[in-house]
């Protein structure tokens, strides 16, 4: 059978590597044993599959290949954040990211190469979107960075977030197989709680994950809460606007009883007024929620400026008044452009998959 013949191992379920085996006139539960070498163990080849006898490894050689990720080029920065470079079978580039603080290391992962959705203050979204990424490219990223904390920081990986490139609701199953590989006690067996999906809020997916009875947490790439002005800054709100928004969210609230997190950006002269502050208070009391006012990162000489610490102490200041909880988050990676917004930024890596 030709290297072009052979099929991805990890594209088959379970009870398909069963089917394999039995066909094969094999035993039943070498599938099972095969299954925990490719998602439990993160093996990235046959020969390490030590409990598989040789004749087994190389009937698997033959039928079967392991499309794992690479590592193409690995950014430190100086407060210790990691961003990978990662190479795809196809040679296509992603970029991932280990972000570390005092109490948790986060990977904050792609789920699309390139993205689609023409947000005008992100990188990602200069990049056209050329396909969505399989969920053990997924699953890989997280690995290498888990790996990556363990080398590095001498730490486990406490925390996934979906915030890399990509729109994840755009990717809907491959992204909910990821994480079920991810949480799964025969994947890497982490809590779901600890999983975020980050999307600019699509509000048929919202209520297909609410129907889906996810566990993980959901947070929404806000950036205001008056419609003129967020369409400005993100096309999608035009097909769906705030209105649609909330009433999805309500509805995801309804079946899954869980928070949400607003993430916000507060730009000079866009929406770092009052009035957009109190559009925002009154836009989290739809259910409950709180704020992440996450610090710009510019790219290039883009149009948009963060604003002034005065703005963005009038909005925490609003926020608290009405009991809603606001944090400010700074920056992590800003010096290898690993920070939200700048994926796919200036890294020459990312070049390759404009051409």
């Amino acid at each position: 059978m030709g290297e072009s013949q052979k099929r991805d191992i990890r594209k088959l379920s379970l009870s398909d590597l069963e089917e394999f085996f039995v066909a094969q006139g094999e035993k039943k539960f070498r599938a099972k044993q095969v299954y925990e070498w490719l998602w439990n163990k993160s093996l990235k080849n046959f020969d390490e599959m030590t409990n598989i006898s040789l004749a087994t490894r190389d009937l698997l050689k033959q039928h079967f290949e392991i499309n794992h990720i690479q590592v193409d080029l690995m950014q430190h920065s100086q407060d210790g954040t990691i961003k990978n470079a990662v190479k795809l079978f196809d040679d296509k580039i992603v970029e991932s990211v280990l972000i570390p603080t005092n109490k948790r290391i986060t990977a904050c992962v792609s789920s699309q190469v390139g993205c689609s959705l023409d947000c005008n203050f992100c990188a990602t979204a200069r990049l056209k979107r050329m396909r969505n990424l399989n969920p053990d490219e997924i699953y890989d990223q997280v690995v290498a960075i888990k790996e990556e904390a363990e080398t590095y920081f001498q730490r486990p990986l406490t925390n996934i977030v979906f915030m890399g490139m990509g729109e994840p609701l755009l990717n809907y199953n491959n992204v909910l197989d990821a994480i079920d590989k991810i949480t799964s006690p025969e994947g890497l067996g982490m809590a779901p709680r600890r999983i975020t999906l980050s999307t600019v809020g699509i509000p048929k997916m919202i209520r297909k994950l609410a129907d889906d009875e996810v566990k993980f947490n959901l947070a929404i790439s806000l950036h205001s809460a008056i419609n003129e002005t967020r369409s400005r800054l993100m096309p999608i709100n035009d097909s769906s606007p705030l209105e649609e928004l909330a009433d999805a969210l309500k509805y995801w609230y309804q079946k899954i009883k869980r928070k949400v997190t607003y993430e916000y950006v507060i730009w000079e002269g866009v929406n770092d007024d009052e009035r957009h502050a109190k559009a925002l208070a009154k836009f989290c009391k739809i259910i409950p929620s709180k704020v992440n006012i996450i610090q710009y990162n510019p790219i290039d000489e883009g149009e948009f400026r963060q604003a002034k610490q005065e703005a963005v102490d009038m909005y925490v200041r609003i926020l608290e008044q009405q009991g809603i909880i606001a944090k400010v988050r700074k920056s992590r990676g800003q010096d290898i452009d690993a920070a939200c917004g700048q994926l796919a930024n200036k890294n020459e890596v990312a070049e390759l998959t404009k051409i």
